[in-house]
């Protein structure tokens, strides 16, 4: 694990993606800056480490699938759509006990955060305000609010599983 001192600025300080608009911009560094993190801490750890949950905390793995499918599900609410079946059942897999490896898990979280940044772009140029809606509640919110949670929620998930994944490794690295 490398120290934070010899570490590059964080994305939103390289002056990348200039071509987007500020909000999705944001949104992008916030998932580039999630994948950097959750490699840094995550990649090479064991399958019992991966897996582990420490005082009951959510594994790490748990904290990889949920971030890939919630990412993929807040996008589809952000352009206007509904839940598919397939969506549904990766929700409830995202809790189950697997025996994934951590380079397996981060590869399909590499996928997930390449096909969202896609999603996002295409998002990008539409009117923030627009009218969306989440859940089968059909919670009202707007296409911005969406997309600032996939960034927060993101960011959120990938804090946890470097805290948990800094655990279990016993970093006093912090």
């Amino acid at each position: 694990m490398t120290s934070n001192h010899t570490r590059r600025p964080e994305p939103w300080l390289r002056g990348t993606l200039t071509d987007v608009p500020p909000v999705a911009r944001g949104v992008l560094h916030a998932l580039e800056l999630a994948r950097e993190d959750l490699h840094r801490w995550c990649d090479g750890l064991s399958v019992g480490q991966i897996h582990a949950r420490p005082g009951g905390l959510p594994s790490v793995a748990f904290q990889l699938r949920h971030i890939g499918g919630s990412v993929d599900r807040l996008l589809t609410y952000a352009e206007g759509g509904t839940l598919s079946e397939a969506q549904f059942a990766g929700l409830t897999q995202e809790s189950a006990t697997h025996e994934e490896m951590a380079e397996e898990l981060l590869k399909d979280l590499d996928v997930a955060l390449e096909r969202a940044c896609e999603r996002v772009r295409a998002l990008a140029t539409l009117d923030y305000s627009l009218r969306r809606e989440v859940g089968r509640q059909k919670l009202p919110t707007t296409l911005g609010g969406l997309l600032v949670h996939v960034a927060e929620h993101t960011q959120r998930h990938a804090g946890q599983a470097v805290t948990t994944a800094k655990l279990i490794s016993g970093s006093n690295s912090f």
